[in-house]
């Protein structure tokens, strides 16, 4: 069965036009017109194991448990993710980015009796473990710096000495981190793509990666690649302040996280950036 065919039985509709669409870690991506005038954007997943049903339960979750803006799903499987279209691109104007700011700190409100998820999500097509923790601390080394460093090592993309190092670094994490006030919703991959705005306002945000966490390692990561600046700061510590030396130290703490999900990925100079964190911090 070809795309089209996929889409048209998933859909129940004709498709009266496809294209392709730029983004998206797990399968292709194409905005797509059915034959009733509606615009809706498909994924289609056809690697040995897809995951698209992942996707649709995160989107899904997000939408039943914070009033964050993004696609509705229509349809999933493993194979194929239908959404709702949402317009936009990612450029960000300073109200935009103010936005932004106002949508993250109250989906940060939504909170949970512990840290984790109800089950494992993805982040980058990678399997993204959440087993429920009482330990922010605990979480946040095993299951995200350990758990993806051990899997840089299992695929050749991170030296094991530097792996030791981790560990080593891991087991003083509370000379910097505090346990958060609760554990808080977050989309988990907020970088510039996975973010849609027109004029200045939010459309959406997509390809999440959601689990309960300290919102800091959100912050943190909105920074990595320059995805939102000051006036998204200086908008989100007016609603909810930010305690003292996350930009000093713990961004960079919290930044090796998606450092370790990018060696896994694709190895090369992100090597080089968790290791001059780890220098920085005196491992």
């Amino acid at each position: 069965m070809n795309i089209r065919q996929q889409i048209e039985t998933a859909a129940g509709i004709n498709v009266s036009a496809i294209s392709s669409l730029g983004g998206g870690c797990v399968g292709q991506v194409y905005r797509v017109h059915l034959a009733d005038g509606t615009t809706v954007v498909a994924k289609v997943d056809e690697q040995t194991e897809p995951r698209l049903d992942i996707e649709g339960y995160m989107l899904r979750y997000l939408h039943e448990h914070s009033n964050l803006p993004v696609p509705e799903v229509l349809y999933c499987s493993p194979t194929i993710l239908l959404m709702s279209f949402l317009p936009g691109e990612s450029r960000f104007s300073k109200r935009t980015q103010q936005h932004a700011a106002e949508l993250l700190a109250a989906l940060h409100e939504v909170s949970a009796p512990a840290f984790g998820l109800e089950r494992s999500t993805l982040i980058g097509g990678l399997h993204q473990p959440n087993p429920w923790g009482d330990s922010w601390l605990s979480f946040f080394c095993d299951q995200r710096i350990l758990y993806m460093a051990h899997e840089g090592v299992r695929c050749g993309r991170l030296p094991a000495g530097i792996y030791s190092r981790l560990q080593r670094f891991c087991a003083r994490l509370d000379r910097w981190l505090q346990e958060p006030e609760h554990p808080s919703l977050i989309h988990g991959d907020v970088w510039t793509t996975n973010v849609l705005a027109t004029g200045d306002g939010v459309t959406g945000f997509i390809d999440p990666a959601i689990y309960f966490a300290d919102p800091e390692i959100e912050l943190a990561f909105t920074t990595l690649f320059g995805t939102f600046g000051d006036s998204f700061f200086a908008r989100y510590q007016e609603i909810r302040p930010i305690r003292s030396g996350f930009f000093e130290e713990r961004r960079d703490i919290y930044n090796l996280y998606p450092l370790l999900v990018h060696v896994r990925l694709f190895g090369g100079s992100y090597v080089q950036s968790v290791e001059n964190t780890l220098r920085r911090f005196g491992f």
